[in-house]
Formats: C-alpha cells, structure tokens, sequence
C-alpha cells in the first residue's frame, strides 16, 4: 500500500499538537483514525516516527526529516488543487488571508470588500491576529497571503513591499501634552504614562525599536491586545500610546484623541505582503494583489481612509488614471 495524502496530513497535525486527541480535533476525525493511519505510515516506512513521553508524541530524527516533506508534499497538492478549480471565464477560486490587527481591522475589509464587488466569485476568508502570528501561519501553509507591519525574517517567506505608514504618539483631549505641536521624545518621555499593545504587535515591536535610546524613561502602565482597546484607555486619561495613522482616523477626526507626530525619532515604516515562496500564485491571488496595489501609489490619502467611501474614491481615481495611461 502506498502513503497516501491523508496520513500525511494527520502525521503533520500530531507532529504539531503532540498528542493524539489534539490532532483528531484539528482535523475532526476520531483518535482512533488518527493512531490508526499514524501507526500505518510508521509501518510503511519501515519505523517510527515519534517518540513517546506519557500522552506526548514528540519527533524522533526520522520524524524531523519527514516533516518538511510532508509539508511540501501537501502545499503542492493544495496548489494543483487551487489552480484547477478556478475558471477561464470569469475569475473565481479560494484565498486564505490572515493580517495584523491595524490592517485587517482598518484597512482590508474596505479593499476585500471593493474586491468583491467587482469579482463576486472569489471567496474571500480572512484571519486578523498580531504580526508575529500572522506570519507564522503563512509559513505553514495555512494562510496564501498575509499583510504585515514588520519585516518578515522567515527563510521560507517571500516579502513584497506594500506601502508606508507612520506611528503617532495618541493624548486625550483633556491631558496636557494634547495642547503641544508635536511630542519631542527627548524631553517629553519623562514623566509620561504608557499604554501599550502585546508582545507580538508589529507596532509595539517598531515602536521599541526605534525609541531604544529612552526606553529607559518609558513608564509602561498597561499592555493591550487591540488598537480599540488602546484608544479607549488613552481616552478615559490611563495615559499616552503610540499608534499607526491608519487605526486613529476617526478619534482625530471627531476630536476624541489627539495626534502628534514623534520629534526626533523617524517612526515611518513599511508595511508587507507576504507569502511562501514556494506557494503557487493563481489568479485571484494575483489578481487580487494588484487591485491592493492601489494603496502604494496614493501618498497622504491613505491615512485616512476611515470609510468605505473615501476608499471608493480613491479606487475610482486610480482606475481613471491607468485608463487614461
């Protein structure tokens, strides 16, 4: 009997759970089937595959080498399968998106939704988690695309530059600092309260970066896991937080958080499209990139883009101006 497909998939699901009863849920099949087609590869290739530690299973060297290739070995079969189930006529087809917290929340279900409008049949799934997360599930195949507010550092990642963005340091509007021009980091630091995202957040990460010179004055008074949560400490007066431009559109807008840019520190950066290198790109994928492509060639609109009506506007100037290239 040959290896087939699905105990690879279920080798690849207990190599990453460690247990049986893990993998049997992720995949939603019985513990049964799962030991069964576990202990059939293991006969197949001649040996085991894992070591055994109580209700653990963790890999044994030849279990190391065969995961990789099972991994390869899955990820083609999604792409053959990806590929031929799209039609000629009109584009259609799958795509897995997963994006960090500022850009899925502000900025891609305006875009997917755009998208839609004008390719109803691609089906559209989108995942928002931190940076850090996101690509790690672009690297295991689970996600086709993932956008990002750091610079990706996986060997097995293929990076495209998207467009830029800068941090802005947020005040309520009854806190003094609100009044100032600008925040000058290298006095105004001191004696300052901070709220601030998770480990694992691409703003927190550059923001930490960047201000490495004073972190020595940074009073950290609470962490959060969402740009929304942030904002309402930063308005109820727990203290000051830096965010991207993208997230604070509407609060600067209404008056309900203040905006300063950062003197003295450049908190511009880049943000990124992400995939495997060896993931095949149909055409919705790439269809699909190219329509978000919009957002590199807008300069300062962009970091405004707190409706869907603003974002149709500025997707309607640019299809006038590719038409009238």
């Amino acid at each position: 009997m040959s290896i087939t497909l699905r105990q690879l998939e279920i080798f690849i699901a207990v190599a990453e759970t460690a247990q049986v009863t893990k993998a049997s849920k992720k995949l939603f099949v019985t513990q049964s089937a799962v030991s069964m087609a576990l202990a059939e590869l293991e006969n197949q290739l001649g040996g085991s595959l894992f070591d055994r530690h109580g209700r653990s299973l963790l890999l044994n060297a030849r279990g190391r080498y065969l995961l990789p290739l099972a991994k390869d070995i899955t990820a083609q079969v999604a792409n053959v399968e990806t590929i031929m189930s799209e039609r000629n006529d009109k584009l259609s087809g799958h795509l897995e998106i997963i994006a960090s917290l500022s850009l899925g929340n502000y900025i891609l279900p305006y875009l997917i939704g755009a998208f839609k409008r004008i390719h109803p049949k691609v089906h559209i799934n989108m995942l928002v988690y931190n940076t850090k997360y996101a690509e790690r599930m672009v690297v295991d195949g689970s996600m086709d695309l993932g956008f990002v507010e750091s610079t990706p550092r996986h060997e097995d990642i293929q990076s495209i530059p998207w467009f830029k963005d800068e941090l802005v340091v947020l005040a309520g509007p009854s806190d003094p600092i609100s009044h100032n021009k600008y925040f000058d980091v290298r006095t105004d630091m001191k004696n300052t309260k901070w709220v601030m995202r998770e480990e694992g957040s691409g703003t927190a990460s550059v923001f930490r970066e960047r201000m490495h010179e004073y972190l020595d004055d940074l009073n950290v008074v609470m962490e959060m896991g969402h740009p929304e949560a942030v904002k309402r400490a930063v308005e109820s007066g727990v203290g000051l937080a830096c965010l991207s431009t993208l997230t604070v559109c509407r609060e600067v807008e209404n008056g309900w958080l203040k905006s300063l840019n950062i003197d003295g520190v450049d908190m511009s950066r880049q943000l990124w499209v992400i995939h495997r290198k060896d993931k095949v790109m149909t055409e919705a994928m790439k269809e699909f990139l190219d329509f978000c492509d919009v957002m590199s060639t807008c300069d300062d609109e962009r970091i405004c883009l707190s409706s869907p009506w603003k974002l149709q506007s500025l997707l309607a100037r640019q299809s006038s101006r590719k038409k009238a290239q």
